[in-house]
């Protein structure tokens, strides 16, 4: 107590003329001492952010720290966009999300960057077989991009990722699940049988999002998506995106989402407005001629076309490679290995066309694409938007061509519909005759032709003339004797054994025998 006594009677003593002495240095102008009294709390924040004001600008605005930080910047992300200023900082607070957003407005990024900002805090220790965040895609390709992205975002973090899907070995997928994921990446599909076999246990799943969710509305998978919501953690948070909203869509997120906030950057239906868009009027056995004629052009350095069906797709491939054009393929009946060794060729360069259909609208993310080509019009208006938003990415220019046949004048009417503007015309080649065939393809289709006419025709220059009909297997031929009477002869044939049978059971004209056993005769 006394040397408490002393120490408050020390501090009351010399205390006004330290502070005597304080103001006084301050009127000297004392540096040192008034960077000592702005040592304050709010002098010091404001101190901060004279001296690195770079750190409150881009993703660090939105809450993005640390290595986190470093990784996105060294990943080229500079300067965050709308879809990701508006979604990011909500999710980083814990809320679900609702978004709308167009193909490639960056919102891969606006997920992803919150959920591996709150996993980077959480270490290393994982349960067996489970993922602490679940990423839900309805393709291959855009599973894949995903992982991708998540790799490029999270380098020099402890952050694992697995990917689930079909078409690849399930070994290797069950393997890299054994000891547990930090971020699971998957296929509706395949993700419902390895949770029905217990490979993979979502009890842990504290993280959903839903990409692309009108596109699983579309391919079926609905109800796999809401098992696969059942099963994941009663407090998980989910992020919900598509980039259009129907009725099936709104009713599926109100059911798994919790009082969400609403992101939407632009219209559904929008496009990019650094795409330049248009038509080619053009009848089907014209489209071949056309397309050849405008991949003549150099300009043309990495263009998809879009098929609307299968055989549709590897039609066209055939025709540019008659054509002289080398091109690659992908649709739903290639293997995962053949789909991602073409898109692997086209996004390094070695293939200049890549033809495709509707599977490959979403999730191919290759910078530099500078034409998509429409061969056919899809089936669905809303696929025409994700199909041209394979190009102008990122903000840089594309261009979007769509040959039409008059079939097709319905569905171009709707596509004007969703996307609110009229597709000016490029070039009319209805006035134009229809091309003719290769002369070998046309050799070809005479050959089938010629073998689908009747054998007549065939043995019509042989000597003799033309060969009388066949009646099979060596029977004489049809015809009735010179009397008119009875075919092949006077007397039937099987007369005899009519004769043995017992009364009552002759054929009456028209009916058939009756079906009797050798045995059954011999005993009558």
């Amino acid at each position: 107590m006394k040397r408490g006594h002393d120490s408050a009677a020390v501090r009351a003593c010399f205390l006004p003329a330290v502070l005597l002495f304080h103001d006084s240095l301050l009127m000297a102008g004392c540096a040192p001492l008034r960077a000592l009294r702005g040592c304050m709390p709010h002098e010091r924040r404001k101190t901060l952010q004279t001296e690195n004001p770079a750190k409150l600008e881009g993703f660090a605005s939105l809450g993005i720290t640390g290595a986190l930080l470093k990784a996105t910047e060294a990943a080229g992300f500079d300067s965050p966009k709308p879809i990701q200023i508006k979604a990011i900082p909500p999710q980083i607070e814990g809320r679900d999300i609702l978004g709308v957003a167009q193909t490639g407005s960056g919102k891969t990024a606006a997920y992803t960057l919150p959920i591996l900002s709150s996993i980077a805090a959480l270490g290393t220790k994982r349960l067996p077989r489970t993922a602490r965040a679940l990423i839900l895609a309805p393709t291959r390709e855009l599973a894949v991009q995903i992982e991708e992205t998540i790799r490029l975002l999270s380098k020099g973090t402890h952050i694992s990722t697995a990917l689930v899907l079909g078409g690849v070995s399930r070994f290797s997928q069950v393997k890299r699940m054994a000891p547990g994921v930090d971020i699971l990446i998957a296929t509706p599909g395949r993700l419902t049988d390895l949770v029905r076999e217990g490979e993979v246990k979502l009890h842990e799943t504290r993280w959903l999002v839903l990409d692309e969710a009108d596109r699983m509305l579309d391919m079926g998978f609905i109800n796999d998506v809401r098992r696969i919501a059942g099963a994941t953690h009663r407090d998980r948070q989910t992020a919900f995106f598509s980039a259009t909203m129907p009725s099936e869509i709104e009713s599926l997120a109100r059911s798994i989402l919790k009082d969400p906030v609403h992101v939407e950057v632009a219209p559904q239906g929008t496009t990019a407005a650094e795409i330049r868009q248009s038509v080619v009027l053009a009848r089907l056995k014209q489209k071949r001629k056309v397309l050849a004629t405008m991949l003549a052009d150099p300009a043309m350095s990495s263009v998809m076309v879009f098929a609307r069906t299968k055989h549709g797709a590897d039609r066209v491939v055939r025709d540019l490679e008659r054509d002289g054009f080398s091109a690659a393929v992908i649709h739903g009946n290639k293997s995962q290995n053949a789909r991602q060794k073409a898109l692997n060729g086209f996004r390094d360069g070695s293939v200049r066309i890549l033809v495709a259909t509707d599977i490959a609208a979403r999730g191919i993310d290759v910078p530099g694409i500078s034409h998509v080509v429409n061969f056919d019009l899809p089936d669905e208006a809303e696929t025409y938007v994700h199909r041209i938003g394979r190009t102008g990415r990122n903000g840089a220019d594309g261009v979007a061509l769509t040959l039409v046949d008059p079939n097709e004048n319905a569905k171009l009417r709707a596509v004007e519909r969703i996307i609110r503007m009229k597709l000016p015309v490029a070039a009319d080649h209805l006035g134009e005759p229809d091309p003719q065939g290769e002369p070998r393809i046309r050799q070809a289709e005479s050959d089938r032709e010629h073998a689908q006419q009747p054998r007549e025709h065939h043995r019509a220059g042989r000597p003799g003339g033309p060969a009388k009909p066949r009646q099979g297997f060596g029977k004489k031929p049809f015809s009735a004797n010179k009397e008119g009477g009875k075919r092949f002869s006077d007397k039937p044939q099987g007369a005899k054994r009519f004769a043995e049978q017992p009364a009552g059971e002759n054929r009456a004209p028209g009916k058939k025998r009756p079906f009797r056993r050798r045995g059954q005769q011999n005993a009558a």
